[in-house]
């Protein structure tokens, strides 16, 4: 029973890392499509999205197949109860994902972003954090998810930065205000994105320890 049970446990690492993959995908071309005005990379963040989807309700039913069926207690029980806190917010980073395509589609104006402009820092960012963070839980490495969890401030510094440069510009009025308010916009699904991920982080954090601040919940062996 114990070695079907660790078979199981491998295909939900398996299939949670699969399913980061297309969200640091999802994010990667919408980025993309943003610098690079490239509406096919903004289809693309759409369809990785649609995956994501599909990958959160197969994810979902192992889970649960694991707490009916097998029953699990302790650490176990944390790894998989952490899963399913997980994937809810991996659903929505690749939501946020395809949000930013939509505002790109639904513009015929190009963004012009500067590939060294401060969104598309905020986007780099978002990627390295969410593939960062889904290391940790499959590493098991609080470490990891500690520093995922600290670099959320700097998304934040970078959507604060992001935000007073954008009202400065509208407030020039030498750009289409519409163009600017959707960048404020996508700058704002990125800070998202940070945020989301530093919940999966923080789940991280209680699978391994039983501990989570924000929850006050606390679970021990």
């Amino acid at each position: 029973m114990r070695n079907n049970f660790d078979k199981q446990l491998d295909t939900l690492n398996e299939q949670l890392t699969e399913m980061s993959i297309f969200i640091e995908s999802a994010i990667d071309c919408a980025a993309a499509a943003l610098v690079h005005s490239d509406r096919k990379k903004a289809q693309m963040a759409i369809d990785y999205d649609s995956e994501v989807d599909s990958m959160e309700k197969d994810i979902e039913k192992l889970c649960i197949k694991l707490l009916l069926l097998q029953q699990p207690v302790a650490k176990d029980l944390r790894q998989v109860s952490a899963a399913l806190k997980m994937i809810t917010d991996m659903e929505r980073i690749g939501d946020q994902a395809r949000d930013i395509s939509e505002l790109i589609l639904g513009t015929e104006q190009n963004f012009c972003i500067r590939q060294d402009g401060i969104i598309a820092q905020m986007a780099e960012a978002t990627i390295k954090m969410v593939h960062n963070v889904v290391e940790s839980f499959v590493e098991k490495d609080i470490e990891k998810a500690q520093r995922v969890i600290a670099f959320d401030d700097v998304i934040d510094d970078l959507y604060d930065s992001a935000k007073l440069e954008i009202i400065e510009r509208i407030k020039a009025e030498k750009e289409d205000v519409n163009i600017l308010v959707n960048l404020l916009g996508i700058s704002k699904y990125f800070e998202r994105i940070g945020d989301h991920t530093t919940n999966i982080a923080e789940w991280v954090v209680f699978s391994i320890t039983g501990v989570h601040k924000k929850e006050n919940m606390m679970y021990t062996e």
